[in-house]
């Protein structure tokens, strides 16, 4: 079994994802690029080999079983193992103008298509790939996350969150929840699982709105995913410290 560090990014075909896989490919790791479009998945791979990133493309749909479980067999084949599993595909679901999702008038499908990805499709990954996991002497999981999950942050009338999102917020909130209990549940173990916010990119899931860049958007990630042993674990972080639930 290859000693280097092996690393599977989802979404990480453009944006934070991508610049997550770059930088940790950047540290020394074989990257493994999560994506559904076989095209873009593709030229991702090409450009992170181009800047010297040991990258592999893992077809993968976080929505679908089939595919969630053929990835694993992928990295099986071509790795053995997974050193660290950053879960960043998301989505935010359809928008009213403003980016509001008014929750007195929200669109149920809406919601299940959100919560799929968002939530259950972490969920799918996760446990997928834990057999690879618990093959690596310092398993790390990263869960990104964004601040508007955060109910302490919602809820304070002096805090400007943004607009009212009824279905992407309370997603990422139910995305923190099960970070908890993934880390519960690994406590005693050396596998850490953390969540992430990149802060306001801009990209196209702001539509190219926001202050940050996706390769500074992908810092606290990577900071995650590279823990050392004895980091913390079931914690909510940003680049200025911990997020508060």
């Amino acid at each position: 079994m290859s000693e280097t560090m092996i690393a599977l990014v989802t979404g990480a075909n453009k944006g934070i994802g991508y610049e997550i896989a770059a930088g940790l490919g950047g540290l020394g790791y074989r990257v493994g690029v999560g994506a559904r479009d076989a095209t873009r998945r593709e030229t991702a791979v090409g450009k992170l080999r181009a800047v010297g990133v040991d990258a592999f493309g893992v077809p993968l749909d976080v929505t679908d079983d089939q595919s969630v479980t053929d990835a694993a067999e992928l990295i099986e084949r071509l790795a053995g193992r997974l050193d660290a599993l950053v879960n960043n595909a998301g989505i935010s679901g359809e928008m009213d103008p403003g980016w509001v999702q008014d929750p007195t008038a929200l669109d149920l499908e809406v919601l299940r298509t959100v919560v799929d990805t968002n939530v259950m499709g972490v969920v799918r990954v996760t446990n997928a790939m834990l057999p690879l996991l618990r093959r690596s002497a310092s398993p790390r999981i990263v869960n990104v996350s964004s601040s508007v999950g955060s109910l302490a942050r919602q809820a304070d009338p002096d805090i400007d969150i943004g607009p009212i999102m009824a279905a992407y917020a309370p997603s990422k909130s139910f995305l923190n929840a099960l970070t908890v209990q993934y880390a519960r549940q690994f406590a005693g173990t050396s596998i850490l699982i953390n969540a992430a916010c990149p802060g306001l990119v801009a990209t196209d899931f702001t539509g190219f709105q926001g202050p940050r860049t996706p390769e500074q958007g992908a810092t606290t990630a990577i900071r995650l995913a590279t823990l050392p042993d004895g980091g913390p674990t079931g914690s909510f972080f940003e680049d200025d410290g911990v997020v508060p639930w």
